[in-house]
């Protein structure tokens, strides 16, 4: 003891917690594979190569993993994510990171394809779009991202939920007749127009059903309430409320 100067008995023991981070680490996997020569005839051999996500690339599946997600899953710009690199030690130019995305998209199409096959094949679809802000020369443009999503754990579905996402430049109708053109279930979607045609008659496919939204719906009655327009208005928002 640092007062008597006797012996110690442990009593128990408290523990302290502190959050701490390590950084990432990179690393330069190696494979070596021997070349072997038959004595007899001089054919060469030598093992398999080893499987890459991209072919004769040197980005691992970890690291295309992370640079991906950073991307689409955390809105960090591939540009941003260079210079987070850098800063790290390892310069990666931008684009290389925009080759190895669209090696990534091509690598992940037959799950693409999965996923989509089986949004489609649902009883109901919930649609809409969204504008997004897409990089020009000189100036930034407005696109569009649509998702079609199905969804039954509303009404006690044991099917999986799953989104399908779709890009268009603008916000044409053609864009969702087009992904769009084989479905003839019951598709909830707002107002607009793009939609209204996949209820009409005379479809390839057959009419999909109409499953009116309830907001966009109120907001037009809501309007007219709120002017004291008719009493019919109000009745319909309370009556929706």
């Amino acid at each position: 003891c640092a007062c008597f100067g006797g012996s110690l008995r442990k009593l128990g023991e408290v523990v302290t917690e502190t959050l701490e981070r390590i950084p990432a680490k990179w690393v330069v996997l190696q494979t070596v594979r021997e070349k072997f020569s038959c004595a007899a005839c001089e054919t060469i051999t030598e093992t398999p190569a080893p499987f890459h996500a991209i072919p004769r690339g040197r980005a691992g599946p970890h690291l295309l993993a992370e640079i991906t997600v950073g991307k689409f899953g955390l809105h960090l710009p591939l540009t941003r994510q260079s210079a987070v690199f850098a800063q790290e030690g390892v310069d990666l130019d931008v684009s290389t990171l925009c080759d190895w995305m669209g090696a990534v998209a091509v690598a992940t199409r037959p799950l693409s394809a999965l996923i989509t096959e089986h949004v489609m094949k649902a009883e109901r679809l919930h649609a809409d779009d969204t504008p997004v802000p897409v990089l020009a020369k000189g100036q930034t443009k407005t696109g569009r991202l649509w998702t079609v999503v199905r969804d039954d754990r509303p009404f006690a579905g044991a099917d999986p939920p799953a989104a399908v996402y779709y890009y268009s430049a603008d916000r044409k109708g053609e864009h969702p007749q087009g992904f769009l053109k084989s479905y003839s279930g019951i598709l909830q979607a707002d107002a607009y127009s793009g939609f209204g045609q996949l209820y009409e008659p005379g479809r390839a496919t057959g009419t999909a059903t109409e499953a009116a939204c309830w907001a966009h719906a109120r907001r037009k009655f809501f309007e007219l309430a709120e002017l004291r327009k008719g009493p019919i208005a109000i009745e319909a928002v309370k009556r929706i409320d």
